[in-house]
């Protein structure tokens, strides 16, 4: 593999080649990942403090900041150990104290001579209506005044780190900085007005006033853009290699799919007739198909899907769609027979349940190629399950797989194309920042006969209320759901359990008519009481978020999701989409327990005036921070240090189109700005991307 280019050295070095730093302190760095000069680049101020000189203090609004010049009075050194020592000090107009605890008077005395002037800068505040200054920053002799910075930038600190010491390493890195040859394209450059990275580095680590530190500044904008053109570098080189891999020319006749097509009650909608065009023309090109199909609650994937696998049946091969739990896979079971049926292909069902003869004998139909489109779970994957010719993999509800598994399932077909599945709507600059490396396939638009849902927010005071509608609308043959966010009573948590609410709704709607279904009953239990809810003859549903995704319940046409402050916005969208799927109108009652937070009222009244979930994405995202939106560690997305994903999106968009169009210009990264771009995934340590370009 290729090596760190020689020029970033200084920046890789341990932290203790910088003055000031020993193993201790070191240490502590290390807690806020500092561990190289490099880091301390990249890690910025958040404020500032404006050391600018004033005639007294007097008048301030204290607690505040002040730098004055004052003339030393008397010392009273502390009375008792653990007592301050004072040093009463005036300025042009007033008197106040500087106090200093376990202070040895010498010092002071040297540092404070009475009846002398010295420039004081530090906080001031009022103690029994004395006004004092605690510890002063600065302390300087009148000759030494030009020293003071007129601001200072404030870092984000950890324990047994002080300002100061961040400030003089910051400096100390900066320092080590070397000048870099420009990897951003020169006509980007100039339009955004952005500095030279040597330049920019320097300025964001001097922030002049409170307006440098926004992320939209020419010096922060140009870093962060570096950080998402490093990110977007990688995953179009990850992307190319993926690309330069064989693929198989998997070309459709189309007769299974008209057969399908005839079938139907109704007309594909713009977006599912182009999603299938596009994953065909992919299936029917040389190169490896690696593409994201996201679609909002109810626009309709699994035709899509189904459409794609039919496509590698009519080319000869096979094809298998995996779901991440077994509920979901039996649904694609359900959903997808009749289509089969129509088209005359056989479905084959592989779970973790499966044992001995039945078993063997699915292993044996899908090596033998008897099996031409099966579902299943990660069992799927297992060893020993060996397929005749596999020409396509698709992955449903893609974020519940961790990026290991994702390439795992790559791994099993060697040459499949493969398409990735998620109806959890992502905000552009996530499924940029996530998926970058994938062609992306987006349905924006309902299948008719869809039925808006109607949202209300119910306090949980008027629960008995809301069980009176359910008995009335039960009465009528409507069935209906009720989630509970947690399955048993927990002392810390005032959330209520799925069993007691399971058994309050039991008592008070009768015998028989209420399931419950939630992630610890056993597997059988489960699908037997989904089962059971299917065929209508349970008519409410009491489950945890095991519904969330796909299940499919026609005639299902009321949601009640309890406490529905504790959940997440995307997730309370994805529930709501269980409903409206028949002919019935459709209601989804968002209880809440008051009195509601500001963010949790604005999340609330959002869902209740929107079902447009790419909105709700990217309103939860602006709340709830991008990292916490998909559960970072499982989601494989970067951590950025300057780069902002919720604020800066177009600038990933912009990295994005960048990246690609100079690979595609210079796919080996060997012309000078390629040269450039090379050592900018060194410094942004995408190691992952190096190695691309050295296998090739």
């Amino acid at each position: 593999m290729a090596s760190r280019p020689e020029i970033l050295f200084p920046l890789f070095a341990a932290l203790d080649v910088l003055e000031g730093i020993g193993p201790k302190t070191a240490r502590h760095f290390a807690t806020m990942d500092i561990e190289t000069p490099r880091d301390l680049l990249f890690h910025l101020p958040h404020n500032l403090i404006d050391r600018t000189r004033r005639e007294t203090i007097r008048g301030l609004d204290m607690p505040a900041m002040a730098t004055v010049e004052v003339t030393v009075g008397a010392h009273q050194p502390a009375r008792a150990r653990g007592r301050p020592y004072r040093v009463q000090v005036r300025d042009s107009l007033q008197e106040f104290q500087l106090v200093f605890f376990q202070a040895r008077g010498d010092y002071l005395h040297k540092l404070l001579p009475t009846g002398q002037k010295r420039l004081v800068s530090g906080k001031v505040e009022l103690f029994d209506g004395i006004a004092q200054m605690v510890h002063p920053d600065y302390v300087l002799r009148p000759d030494e005044a030009e020293t003071l910075p007129r601001v200072e930038p404030v870092y984000p600190l950890t324990a047994g780190i002080t300002q100061k010491a961040l400030h003089k390493a910051a400096h100390g890195a900066i320092a080590r900085a070397p000048e870099l040859a420009e990897w951003i394209d020169p006509a980007l450059k100039a339009r955004e007005g952005w500095p030279d990275w040597r330049t920019a580095i320097g300025q964001v680590h001097a922030p002049r006033s409170l307006a440098d530190l926004a992320a939209s500044t020419p010096a922060r904008a140009r870093l962060a853009y570096d950080e998402l053109m490093a990110h977007q570098l990688t995953l179009a080189l990850a992307r190319a290699r993926q690309r330069r891999k064989p693929g198989r020319v998997s070309q459709g006749t189309g007769a299974l799919a008209a057969r399908v097509l005839a079938a139907l009650d109704y007309a594909p909608t713009g977006a599912q007739t182009r999603a299938i065009a596009e994953i065909t023309a992919d299936m029917a090109a040389g190169r490896r198909m690696n593409r994201l199909l996201q679609g909002d609650v109810g626009a309709g994937k699994t035709l899509v899907a189904f459409m794609a696998l039919l496509t590698a049946v009519e080319a000869g091969g096979q094809g298998v769609m995996m779901a991440p739990t077994e509920i979901l896979a039996r649904q694609h079971l359900e959903s997808l027979t009749p289509l089969a049926r129509a088209a005359g292909v056989s479905l084959t069902l592989m779970t973790g349940r499966d044992k001995g003869t039945e078993r063997a004998a699915k292993r044996a139909d899908v090596a033998e190629g008897r099996a031409q489109i099966v579902l299943g779970t990660h069992a799927v994957f297992q060893k020993g399950v060996e397929f005749a010719d596999l020409r396509l993999a698709i992955i449903d509800e893609q974020h519940r797989f961790g990026v290991a598994q994702r390439a795992a399932l790559a791994g099993k077909a060697e040459n499949a194309d493969v398409l990735v599945m998620t109806a959890t709507p992502i905000p552009r600059s996530l499924a940029l920042a996530q998926y970058g490396d994938m062609d992306v396939s987006v349905l924006d638009e309902k299948p008719p006969g869809r039925q808006p849902v109607a949202t209300a927010l119910v306090s949980t005071a008027r629960l008995e209320e809301v069980i009176a509608h359910l008995r009335t609308a039960m009465a009528e043959g409507r069935q209906a759901y009720w989630v509970c966010p947690l399955v048993e009573e927990s002392e810390v948590s005032t959330l209520t359990a799925a069993e007691a609410r399971f058994e309050h709704l039991r008592a008070a709607l009768g015998e028989g008519v209420v399931g419950l279904v939630h992630g610890q009953l056993p597997p059988a239990e489960k699908d037997a009481a989904m089962a059971r809810f299917v065929a209508g003859e349970t008519k409410l549903l009491v489950a945890t978020t095991v519904i969330e995704v796909g299940v499919n319940v026609p005639n299902a046409s009321i949601m009640v999701i309890e406490r529905a402050e504790s959940f997440g916005l995307a997730q309370l969208h994805q529930l709501r989409g269980r409903v409206g799927r028949g002919a019935a109108a459709s209601t989804c009652l968002l209880m809440y327990e008051p009195p509601l937070g500001e963010t949790a009222v604005r999340r609330l009244k959002l869902l209740r005036d929107t079902e447009d979930g790419f909105r709700i994405a990217e309103e939860d995202m602006a709340i709830r921070g991008a990292g916490d939106l998909i559960g970072t560690a499982q989601s494989g997305l970067p951590r950025f240090r300057v780069a902002d994903l919720e604020r800066q999106s177009g600038l990933m968009t912009l990295a994005q189109q960048d990246a690609r169009k100079l690979l595609s210009d210079d796919p080996a990264l060997e012309s000078a700005r390629g040269k450039a771009a090379r050592v900018l995934l060194w410094l942004m340590q995408q190691d992952r991307a190096i190695r691309y370009l050295s296998i090739g």
